[in-house]
């Protein structure tokens, strides 16, 4: 297998770690492969848009999700250093409001995947990052919703000091308790 897969707290959100074979030419890996995804992560899960975000240091995005047309991730990161946030908002669900939060890099090659039922956001810790993710759905903005990222009832550790950058719809994002949920 290339690809090592870890559950994390959250055990529905998969830390996958590729197999790197490096020499002094440089490095490969696969960064996907989907015989491997639905063994090792999530059977049937078919990807049908890949998305790509440069972000400034202490971009914060997020906390979003599609209330319909709910959309899987699978994220990483090939420039830079991003900590990378899924909180369980699937009301049914024994981790409802919980989070779970890893670091992502160039350096580490890591993957996380996030399945439909998580809020999702990333803050850039490196002076930029380019962050690259695969959908199970397309974007449909009628149905995106936002749950402020530093919301206390959620309690998410963020790994800086003082205040992030976020887009005017995160500045105006639903607290936890306010926001529309999955059954």
């Amino acid at each position: 297998m290339a690809i090592q897969v870890t559950a994390t707290d959250l055990p529905e959100v998969k830390l996958i770690e590729p197999k790197v074979f490096g020499d002094a030419r440089g490095f490969f890996f696969e960064s996907f492969n989907a015989r491997e995804f639905a063994e090792l992560v999530a059977p049937g899960v078919e990807f049908v848009q890949d998305n790509h975000s440069r972000s400034a240091k202490g971009v914060l995005r997020g906390l979003h999700y599609q209330i319909q047309h709910a959309q899987g991730k699978l994220v990483r990161v090939v420039e830079g250093e991003v900590f990378d946030v899924a909180v369980d908002i699937r009301k049914t669900s024994p981790n409802f409001g919980k989070w779970v939060g890893v670091r992502l890099s160039s350096e580490n090659k890591r993957q996380l995947w996030v399945p439909p039922g998580f809020a999702h956001g990333f803050v850039t810790l490196s002076d930029s990052a380019d962050f690259l993710y695969k959908t199970t759905d397309y974007w449909y903005p009628e149905f995106e919703r936002s749950i402020v990222w530093n919301d206390p009832e959620i309690g998410i550790e963020w790994p800086f000091d003082g205040e992030p950058m976020v887009a005017a719809k995160d500045v105006a994002a639903s607290p936890f308790a306010q926001a529309e949920f999955f059954e």
